[in-house]
């Protein structure tokens, strides 16, 4: 089969403006609520991309952790690559692929660092295998080899091996704090439903765009 010829109808369902909720935070918390309710695999999955100095940029999955009103948080590496570009440029554009349920959203705002305290709650509720893991990869740095890498996990695991593994210095989360929240419904015949929340001051501006 050529790649022009795999497609496929958008079928799961419709969204309306009287179906939409008027605030995209309620909005998004029912959509979670039903991926995690469909079964679809890493419903909390998302892209984050990011832009370097020079404007090229760059997208990666992380997992997202928490939200609320004030954002969406996710945790990283503060040597990683999206990191040393979002300490450069703040702006960055997350995008949440649900497509078992015909389903997207994108959103694009302004990352913020988030506390030492945050960080080490979030941290200290991790297994203590991804604990282990944080303090031995140096994210986004070259290595000679996965040998290497699982040697040094191994070294990491000797040296925490009696008592609590503290909070690596290198290591926190950012909050996503939006501006504007799409939220995308596949329709039949490629006329998908998208409604697009700009933040006006302290409201929301809600718009229907065109497929």
């Amino acid at each position: 089969m050529s790649l022009q010829d795999n497609r496929r109808e958008y079928d799961q369902g419709k969204l309306s403006r009287e179906s939409l909720l008027d605030n995209p935070f309620d909005q998004f918390n029912l959509w979670m609520a039903q991926a995690i309710e469909a079964d679809i695999l890493d419903p909390t999955a998302m892209s984050v991309a990011t832009v370097n100095a020079q404007g090229k940029p760059w997208q990666r999955m992380v997992l997202l952790k928490a939200f609320d009103k004030r954002g969406f948080v996710f945790y990283t590496n503060l040597g990683s690559r999206k990191a040393t570009e979002i300490e450069g440029n703040a702006q960055v554009s997350l995008h949440f692929p649900w497509l078992q349920l015909d389903r997207q959203v994108i959103v694009g705002g302004r990352a913020e660092r988030l506390s030492t305290v945050d960080v080490m709650k979030y941290f200290l509720s991790r297994p203590k295998g991804s604990q282990l893991a944080a303090w031995a990869s140096k994210q986004s740095s070259r290595i000679n080899s996965r040998q290497a890498l699982e040697t040094q996990f191994e070294q990491i695991k000797e040296k925490f091996a009696q008592g609590d593994i503290p909070l690596p210095d290198f290591w926190g989360g950012y909050r996503v704090i939006p501006e504007e929240i799409e939220f995308w419904q596949g329709g039949e015949m490629r006329l998908h439903d998208r409604f697009s929340f700009q933040l006006d001051g302290d409201d929301w501006d809600i718009s229907r765009l065109s497929p």
